[in-house]
């Protein structure tokens, strides 16, 4: 949730959103690692949504039982806070962990575990069960459980104005990313182009998105597909990241030509869908004439953009689907592995070094319906992917904390060829009987 945010006592400059990015800046022995996740909750038992009053048992379970501080929006909690992780709620109610900033993998995948003991605990008590996918396989957007938040009640409403499929990525898609840090504008230059070039690479990895209303779409990532037709001024890959004045300036100047969506005012957010930031600067915004915009509405701002990678003050990761637990720990593995050792940063870097924007866009768009079988230079994306695997694998392993094995799950996906995605549509069309009621079995919960 967005920080209370009032007018600001002096004016923003475009150089304050430049400076804001950079102070992302620092040492190598400093960097963390950030881990997301989002999850379905279902009523046990059933094929239904769980509503509101189902996730507050569970968000009141974590504030009274296991000491979490509560976040609450006009008198209902909507989230909980400890020692820098966070739960959350998205639009339909998904469950995201915001994990803490940790230094090691085994200390990010002991987040996780200690999170879904948490929530399972409670959950079971409440009759909810957490499904393992990246889209609901059946439920209706009409059929969603809204969210008592009033940042999605104006995004709710903005989205279908600009994209056909804003509201499924609201209330139906769950996700799994990574936020690493960067030493400095050159490492978070190359970071951003590694970042969007390989990012399809990662969406083919972790597939485990095909249905949709009940039946296959003909994609293997739908979740990937959504964001292609959500919000063409904030989504997608970012071509200019690949010109040679990109840095924090040129994030900045995208980010303040991407149309808000709200400012927070008074404890109330107000809405500013499609409206300037530009114009907000300059006092002209039709929303809130006279007001000026502080460092907080930047950082807000910034949260409202959905590019395969974000900037803030750190790089976001965006391009898997959620999964089961052990996909959970395999994602930051990937990156961190690539990102996080200086020579495996440099063999990736050489590896895509003559692949085009086209070819980079081409393969975009085909791996949310193929995965690993896109193809790619008389070869297909599974080949890319295993010599991506080798070169993370290597720089897990010059880190020194046995991280090597948390690459396995998708190993066995790389080398086989067979996505979880794939899994499941062999299994609906084999024993489930063109069916995906079993999607809500065991099999898929966490």
């Amino acid at each position: 949730m967005a920080a209370a945010t009032e007018a600001p006592t002096k004016r923003l400059t475009k150089q304050d959103l430049v400076d804001y990015l950079a102070s992302g800046c620092s040492p190598k022995e400093d960097w963390r690692i950030g881990t997301e996740h989002e999850k379905l909750a279902v009523m046990d038992g059933t094929t239904r949504r769980a509503d509101y009053s189902a996730i507050r048992y569970i968000l009141e379970g974590l504030r009274d039982r296991f000491g979490w501080n509560p976040i609450e929006e006009a008198g209902q909690i909507i989230g909980c806070e400890l020692d820098g992780q966070s739960v959350t709620l998205e639009p339909g109610g998904q469950f995201e962990l915001s994990g803490a900033p940790v230094r090691t993998l085994p200390q990010t995948c002991q987040e996780v575990g200690s999170h879904l003991f948490q929530v399972k605990t409670l959950a079971k008590e409440a009759g909810v069960q957490f499904l393992t996918v990246g889209f609901d396989p059946l439920s209706a957007k009409e059929d969603v459980p809204i969210m008592p938040k009033a940042r999605y009640d104006i995004m709710r409403a903005y989205m279908p104005t600009v994209g056909t499929l804003g509201l499924d990525m609201m209330l139906r898609s769950c996700t799994i990313q990574v936020n690493l840090d960067f030493e400095d504008e050159a490492d978070m230059v190359q970071m951003a182009r590694l970042g969007i070039a390989l990012q399809p690479i990662a969406t083919a990895l972790f597939a485990n998105s095909p249905f949709r209303d009940g039946k296959p779409t003909g994609y293997l990532s739908w979740r990937s597909h959504v964001w292609t037709d959500t919000d063409n001024d904030r989504c997608g890959i970012l071509p200019f990241v690949f010109d040679d004045d990109f840095g924090f300036e040129r994030y900045a100047e995208f980010a303040m030509d991407v149309p808000m969506y709200f400012v927070y005012r008074g404890g109330e957010y107000v809405s500013a869908a499609g409206q300037s930031w530009r114009d907000f600067m300059e006092g002209k915004l039709p929303a809130l004439p006279g007001d000026y915009p502080n460092i907080k509405d930047w950082e807000t701002h910034l949260t409202t953009i959905f590019p395969e990678i974000r900037l803030k003050r750190y790089l976001e990761m965006r391009g898997a689907d959620g999964g089961p637990w052990e996909h959970i720990c395999a994602l930051p593995a990937l990156w961190v592995g690539i990102f996080y050792d200086k020579h495996s940063q440099a063999e990736a870097a050489k590896l895509i070094s003559d692949w085009t924007l086209e070819e980079m866009l081409q393969m975009r768009e085909e791996v949310p319906r193929l995965a690993l079988k896109a193809p790619f230079r008389g070869g297909t994306v599974q080949d890319i992917a295993l010599k991506v695997l080798d070169i993370s694998r290597r720089g897990l392993a010059s880190r020194g904390h046995k991280e090597e094995q948390y690459l396995a799950p998708i190993q066995r996906i790389a080398d086989s060829g067979v996505t979880l995605a794939e899994h499941m549509l062999q299994r609906y069309d084999g024993e489930w009987s063109q069916s995906v009621d079993p999607v809500f079995g065991p099999d898929y919960q966490y």
